[in-house]
């Protein structure tokens, strides 16, 4: 057997060990494959998916993941959280994931428990726990739930390779972090900031539809002050000009990353983010 193999079968064995599971579906692929991997090991019947919604998650998401539960046959439930009634949460410091994580996990541990489920999983994978700023990781485990993933060592590109391996829809899927993400740690988080993110990118990426630019990565940074800086695939920089800028309103400014794409890039403004791990 591959590493691969041995570290897939890790996964199925620790699934396997627990009479059913929620499944924290966020619609990306690392919770996808959780969500496919249990449903492997333990049936459509003992699985439940459960998705989030609130202002931080955008609307298309939502909508993928419920066309992907549905498609791999199991109970999908889509819960509210409420993170903006937590003041950890719109202060926007370095811990912001912390107190998102904490409503996350508040909200599914007795939604689990009213459906007879007492394991919460998340698609937290090893690269996660090993990277240098993930404060949201520790509170969801501190709360009760864990990360089969990350207890099998799978990594960012083992999940990938799963998911091709199963014929995942989402296995090409581009990461799509949260829209509080977006906004600069000390700007406060609010539902008319999130929104305003949201459109500025669903406006942007029908742009660069609209004139022939194929667009993987993207996103629109609020840096505060009504200035926006817009990430993109790095190809695709110099083709970026004032006029499709201009599809970014809501902003007094709008700036163009000559760097391109970078996830967390927002982690690079923190003065000392080791004290938020």
């Amino acid at each position: 057997m591959s590493g691969l193999d041995d570290r897939l079968a890790a996964l199925d064995a620790e699934l396997a060990a627990v009479p059913a599971v929620l499944v924290a579906f966020s619609g990306g692929v690392d919770s996808g494959v959780v969500l496919a991997a249990a449903v492997r090991a333990l049936g459509t019947d003992r699985v439940v998916a459960a998705t989030a919604v609130s202002p931080s998650l955008p609307a298309a998401e939502r909508v993928a993941a419920h066309a992907f539960a549905v498609g791999l046959g199991v109970r999908h439930e889509q819960p509210r959280t409420d993170e903006l009634a937590r003041p950890g949460y719109v202060a926007n410091a370095g811990d912001r994931c912390a107190f998102c994580k904490t409503e996350l996990v508040e909200v599914l541990v007795p939604l689990a428990a009213g459906l007879g489920i007492a394991d919460v999983v998340t698609g937290t994978n090893a690269d996660d726990v090993r990277a240098g700023f993930r404060p949201g990781i520790r509170a969801a485990a501190e709360r009760g739930a864990w990360a089969p993933l990350a207890r099998a060592g799978l990594t960012k590109d083992d999940v990938r390779s799963a998911a091709r391996r199963w014929g995942l829809p989402l296995a090409e899927k581009p990461a799509a972090a949260c829209l509080a993400s977006r906004i600069a740690y000390g700007v406060p988080v609010s539902a008319a900031g999130l929104a305003r993110v949201e459109r500025a990118e669903v406006a942007l990426r029908a742009a660069l539809t609209g004139a022939g630019l194929a667009v993987r990565d993207l996103r629109v940074r609020d840096l505060g002050g009504d200035v926006a800086r817009v990430e993109l695939d790095a190809g695709l920089v110099p083709e970026i000009g004032p006029e499709l800028l201009g599809a970014v309103t809501g902003f007094e400014r709008v700036e163009l990353d000559p760097r391109g794409f970078r996830s967390g890039s927002m982690n690079e403004l923190l003065p000392d983010p080791v004290r938020y791990r």
